[in-house]
């Protein structure tokens, strides 16, 4: 039930956004037809059909420049910081740590918007679990350096920080 109710907000969240801005460059006015629905069964399926044995990604619905994806964790993976987007995390399965703060360690750059890092030093740690709903904010490092057993399926939803 909490898959459905978070995918019914994100879906709302998402055409309602594209809505407003009018599309994306190069892209025809959002209308009804731009919308995607994704089932609570076709998201089941696609975290049954996730290998357990490795960090993974999918993606569930592209509606650019939103795009939401699945992402599954056995182990902690880069620290990250996006520059220009906050990030919106829904945690569909699992349990893990979450650090958010302070500065990356070992920082570079992978494109124009992202930085990342082998962790962060001087943030903030705080457990997450299944029907969580995280915000972390453009310009703000975070990563999940631990994972429960089982490990930390989250859906995760870019969110331009200048619209337009």
């Amino acid at each position: 039930m909490r898959i459905i109710a978070a995918l019914s907000l994100v879906a709302l969240l998402t055409v309602t956004i594209v809505a407003q801005r009018g599309g994306g460059q190069n892209q025809p006015a959002a209308s009804i037809t731009d919308t995607k629905i994704v089932t609570a069964a076709e998201v089941a399926a696609l975290v049954a059909a996730t290998p357990k044995d490795r960090n993974g990604n999918a993606n569930l619905i592209r509606l650019a420049p939103y795009n939401i994806n699945m992402e599954h964790r056995i182990m902690s993976q880069a620290a990250s910081v996006h520059e220009t987007e906050a990030e919106l995390f829904y945690v569909i399965d699992g349990a893990g740590t979450l650090v958010t703060g302070g500065k990356l360690v070992e920082e570079r750059r992978t494109n124009a918007e992202n930085l990342t890092g082998t962790g962060i030093e001087g943030g903030v740690s705080k457990k997450v679990a299944k029907g969580d709903w995280i915000l972390v904010p453009a310009g703000v490092p975070h990563q999940y350096p631990a994972v429960e057993a089982g490990g930390l399926t989250l859906m995760a939803l870019h969110l331009p920080k200048k619209v337009g």
